[in-house]
């Protein structure tokens, strides 16, 4: 950096030279640039650490000849096919990157919108290969988007049918360049057998001139064709600024092959052309060994086949909830208030109020009409609607969803993080060792020297340290699915290891949703009345809400501005006739004290009595509690405190109790709490605690119905298996100790393999076999050992 950079501020109006927004009057000048934040100017001096000064030059700039290639994505058929989400400034796609290799590519890819400022995020699935990209199509089209990605070395692929062909073709590619380099490795070895046992100086010069150059030709197709990715993957990470992993892979490759051309030449040596053949070969081998490896291992698949969103259906006036993934075009689906609409749809009802803050992250209710097309993801605000699905829902892309950047909040590196970094600078330490290598070879042994630097530049690698945490923390999550317990994200398997304090929404959480007695005392209603408030309820996801719901008859009335204002009741306007259900201050009843289980009724404006919802306690709970002792413990409820005795006989005097909760108060709670230092679980309905949820470190949704989850929470668990949730913390921290051990393989693995290759022991032949091994290894350790412990918890 230079030494007359400093940091000013001025008064003037000019872009920031990294997000290229408008600048305040009062920005930074640093380093002769304009920043709008001191976060922009941190990520330029970052770019300027790592040698990524080339990100700023190459963002905006999609090479013509790029762009003409993907004009088909112009097509509104084929883009309506490509997008999970458009709107006028705002489109999702999720697109199919073969080319991501290491951390570096994620890196850069998760860093799309510092090329162009028409990309909002982006998120990319390592072991899948894909990203998924949010954009503004008024500042960049999707043609655009795609011939950035090709520009910087990843060129999407795109196959609207599906994945499988996409599967196949790569599959098939790698299958042939691995019958070619076998080919011409075993063509290699065969005509070298003179030189392996010795004849070779009894053969006429022409012959082992023949032999020689024969065997150039057929080092050709290994070099040029089976190679070839490295190379092209090498190139594009240099020119657009970073250093991956197949940099140093190919170097060891053209240096075999560059040191045999000049033996074979100029006649001082068979050279290494059946050892470039082999390492080519095992390199390939131990590639479509990894893919088959974690293609096999995939946590994210068994996790969403455990992941059970369901949806309700309509069949001839009889509902019924069923998985997402059993629901097909032209079902006809209820979606209530809160709820996530499960696939692309057309609206049947005649008006709806859409939420599509789960796919964009802004809270903007779009108002909708019958037949408009609905996206699967919106959230519907309002008394229930009913939408005929479009086409198959897409579990993966909801549960995509739930990962939205919108709804994460800024952590402490967690290991994930950190592993990534210290990879990014891995390749760049392995260079430097082989190049003092091989000048120490140089003099001391000529003749080892080019077989010491391959073998350095191909048996390291960081795949194995930066696979560690992602596949255990994954497999905890697939442990976690089979036993009703549902993380949205690996590093959240992760925050459990730090929960020092466990808080307790009452209702819904510590008491049966669907259970309890409800009666209704005041002016006896008619059935007429009692049709109207089940009709009011049934559009409430709550609790109590559904408890009242089973108390009454359907008679098949309809609903029209239907309000739940969280913490105070429900209200709407059903056969004429306007109802409000909830607290007494809410209906009007102001001098009317809140009693305890009481849910209040008015009818056009008359109050008619008051529902009594008695609470039964979950199964298990005293265990649960005795083995929570651990941690502090702690209760909010918005009842008063009727139900405090209970709790008691069931929780320690330790416990802190609080009543008559809002939920600012819960959200309030929560942040002082960790303004204490604690590290905080909250569990809820996911209603009324939204805000406690996100807050919270570890924000935990309760729910029996995971149609209704809310997006702020990092984890669903069934209300059932409460009462086995010191079993899922024990177990988390079994996760802890399995990376530790993980990164200590990895770390002994490049330590010896490196020392070996130094050393001039390992060949480039046993470094390709090794370096696939490496992964395989950590990935089958962390796998298997985590499968043990679930075992030994009971949780298999």
């Amino acid at each position: 950096m230079k030494e007359a950079a400093v940091e000013e501020r001025v008064d003037k109006q000019v872009k920031c030279y990294h997000c290229e927004e408008e600048c305040r009057n009062d920005h930074i000048i640093f380093d002769d640039k304009d920043f709008c934040c001191v976060g922009c100017k941190t990520i330029y001096e970052l770019f300027q650490t790592d040698d990524l000064r080339e990100l700023y030059e190459t963002r905006n700039k999609s090479k013509p000849h790029l762009v003409g290639r993907y004009d088909f994505l112009e097509n509104k058929e084929i883009r309506d096919k490509l997008l999970s989400f458009q709107s006028e400034g705002y489109n999702l796609i999720q697109l199919s990157l073969p080319d991501i290799h290491c951390s570096s590519c994620v890196y850069v890819l998760e860093n799309l919108a510092d090329f162009h400022p028409g990309v909002i995020q982006s998120s990319v699935n390592f072991l899948k290969k894909t990203a998924e990209i949010r954009y503004n199509p008024t500042v960049i089209q999707l043609p655009e988007l795609a011939a950035l990605l090709s520009s910087i070395g990843y060129p999407p692929q795109f196959d609207t049918e599906g994945n499988d062909n996409k599967k196949k073709k790569t599959s098939s590619a790698l299958s042939v360049k691995i019958g070619v380099a076998a080919f011409c490795f075993g063509n290699i070895m065969l005509l070298s057998f003179p030189e392996y046992l010795g004849i070779d100086e009894s053969m006429d010069d022409s012959f082992k001139k023949f032999f020689a150059y024969l065997n150039i030709v057929l080092a050709l197709p290994v070099l040029l064709y089976s190679a070839r990715d490295y190379f092209i993957s090498a190139y594009k990470g240099l020119s657009s600024g970073f250093v991956n992993i197949d940099v140093p892979i190919a170097l060891g490759v053209v240096a075999l092959f560059g040191r045999s051309l000049y033996e074979i030449l100029t006649k001082t040596g068979a050279g290494y052309l059946d050892s470039l053949g082999a390492l080519v070969f095992f390199l390939l081998i131990g590639k479509w060994f990894q893919s088959k490896t974690y293609e096999n291992l995939s946590f994210e698949r068994d996790y969403k086949s455990y992941f059970p969103l369901a949806a309700t259906r309509v069949e001839n006036g009889v509902t019924t909830t069923v998985p997402i993934a059993d629901l097909k075009a032209g079902d006809e689906v209820v979606i209530r208030n809160h709820e996530i609409i499960p696939a692309d749809a057309v609206l049947l009802s005649q008006r709806a109020n859409i939420d599509y803050s789960f796919v964009t992250g802004e809270e903007k209710p779009v108002v909708m009409k019958a037949k408009d097309q609905l996206y699967a993801g919106g959230r519907q605000i309002g008394e229930r609607i009913t939408v005929r699905i479009a086409k198959p829902s897409s579990q993966s892309y909801l549960t995509s969803l739930w990962n939205n950047h919108a709804f994460k909040v800024t952590d402490e590196l967690g290991t994930e993080e950190i592993t990534n970094r210290i990879s990014k600078y891995f390749t760049f330490i392995i260079l430097a060792i082989a190049l003092v290598a091989t000048v120490f070879w140089y003099f001391v042994n000529p003749d080892n020297m080019w077989q010491v630097a391959t073998a350095i530049l191909i048996v390291a690698c960081p795949c194995a340290l930066a696979l560690s945490a992602p596949f255990t923390n994954g497999n905890t999550i697939r442990v976690f699915g089979r036993n009703r317990f549902y993380l949205k994200s690996a590093p959240t398997a992760e925050k459990l290891n730090a929960i020092d304090t466990i808080v307790f929404d009452k209702t819904g959480t510590l008491t049966e949703s669907g259970e309890g007695k409800v009666k209704f005392f005041g002016k006896t209603l008619t059935e007429e009345e009692g049709g109207m408030v089940r009709k009011l309820v049934e559009n409430s996801i709550h609790p109590v809400s559904q408890k009242i719901k089973k108390s009454l008859k359907d008679t098949g009335f309809t609903i029209s501005d239907f309000k739940e204002i969280p913490g105070n009741g429900l209200q709407g306007t059903v056969n004429g006739h306007l109802l409000r259900l909830g607290k007494p201050s809410y209906i009007g009843m102001d001098d009317v004290k809140d009693e305890p289980g009481r849910v209040y009724l008015a009818i056009d404006g008359i109050s008619r009595g008051y529902f009594e919802v008695r609470n039964q306690y979950r199964e298990g709970l005293s265990t649960l509690v005795g083995r929570l002792q651990g941690y502090k413990l702690a209760i909010l409820s918005g009842d008063n405190d009727h139900e405090r005795s209970q709790l008691e006989e069931v929780f320690t005097g330790k416990t802190e109790m609080r009543f008559r909760q809002q939920p600012q108060d819960k959200l309030d709670y929560i942040k002082q709490l960790q303004e204490k230092g604690h590290k905080v679980m909250m569990l809820g309905d996911g209603l009324n605690d939204a805000g406690a949820l996100k807050q919270s470190d570890v924000g935990i949704a309760v729910t029996e119905d995971v149609s209704s989850f809310s997006p702020a929470c990092d984890g669903i668990l069934e209300g059932g298996h409460l009462k086995h949730l010191a079993t899922y913390l024990d177990y988390a921290k079994y996760g802890k100790n399995i990376i530790i051990a993980s990164f200590v393989i990895s770390f002994l693995y490049n330590v010896v393999g490196l020392t070996f290759a130094i050393t001039g022991v390992l060949t480039p032949i046993f470094a390709a076999i090794l370096m696939p091994l490496s992964s395989i290894s950590v990935v089958a350790f962390a796998t298997f050992t985590g499968n043990y412990f679930a075992h030994k918890k009971h949780l298999f």
